[in-house]
């Protein structure tokens, strides 16, 4: 497909429509192909990589740019990056049916990758393969949303998993490391060892308390502001390993 738009006689090609409507009126925006999946997932964060022009359009095809009145109405500014990106998140991508189903299947394979890299089974704990996962997706009727990106539609087949024991997963736990100075070493201990799966070890070095531990992901958030809060900024946490998975266990 080659577009040449009579506004500044660039032709643009690899075009990818996006298409949003709004306030009664049509806009269009023109992307590379194979980049609006990557911008919607997170993978790509450069907008210029996505965009052909930071232009907004009714006809992309026919080069007719968007009237100024018509923008502000519809998105409340008349900066066209910014409606860009408005477009970009919740506008319908144009793509024949065959590419349609291709970019379904991709997506469909990237958010099974995602649930592998961040699941075991609890019992083994070893990963499950990509190609399990996906057979347990299909067993629970999961559909992609290619409006919303990889990770959160991860997460969401995690929680359903979980809810129909289709198969035995849970979130792979994080080792982490924590040294916490001597003086709140107690107090910090004592909510550590609560939120933590298991205590690997833990021993002094010099005035340091030093703790290994496996914790949930969800957790992390609040482990990392515990240690902020409690130790004034002089604590630390590292991260040592994101899956806990036995040595010389292999995927199956």
């Amino acid at each position: 497909m080659s577009i040449f738009t009579p506004t500044n006689q660039i032709r643009l090609t690899n075009v990818a429509v996006v298409r949003q409507k709004r306030a009664g009126k049509r806009f269009e925006i023109a992307c590379y192909k194979n980049k609006v999946m990557g911008w919607r997932s997170g993978v790509e964060k450069d907008i210029d990589e996505v965009l052909q022009t930071h232009t907004v359009f009714t006809n992309v095809s026919k080069g007719e740019v968007a009237k100024k009145q018509d923008m502000v109405k519809a998105f409340s500014t008349e900066d066209q990056t910014e409606i860009c990106k408005q477009i970009l998140k919740k506008g319908e991508l144009q793509v024949s049916e065959k590419e349609r189903q291709s970019q379904l299947e991709s997506m469909y394979k990237d958010i099974a990758t995602l649930v592998a890299d961040m699941c075991v089974n609890p019992e083994t704990k070893r990963p499950y393969t990509v190609g399990l996962i996906e057979k347990a997706m299909k067993d629970v009727h999961f559909s992609v949303k290619p409006t919303r990106n990889t990770k959160q539609q991860a997460l969401e087949v995690i929680k359903k998993l979980k809810e129909t024991e289709t198969i035995n997963i849970e979130r792979a736990q994080m080792r982490i490391k924590f040294t916490v100075p001597q003086r709140e070493a107690k107090k910090v201990r004592t909510k550590l060892t609560k939120m933590a799966k298991k205590v690997e070890g833990e021993n002094w070095e010099d005035d340091e308390f030093i703790l290994v531990a496996l914790m949930d992901p969800g957790c992390f958030r609040e482990v990392d502001e515990l240690i902020r809060v409690e130790t004034k900024g002089k604590g630390s946490m590292e991260l040592l390993s994101l899956k806990e998975v036995e040595e010389g266990d292999e995927k199956f």
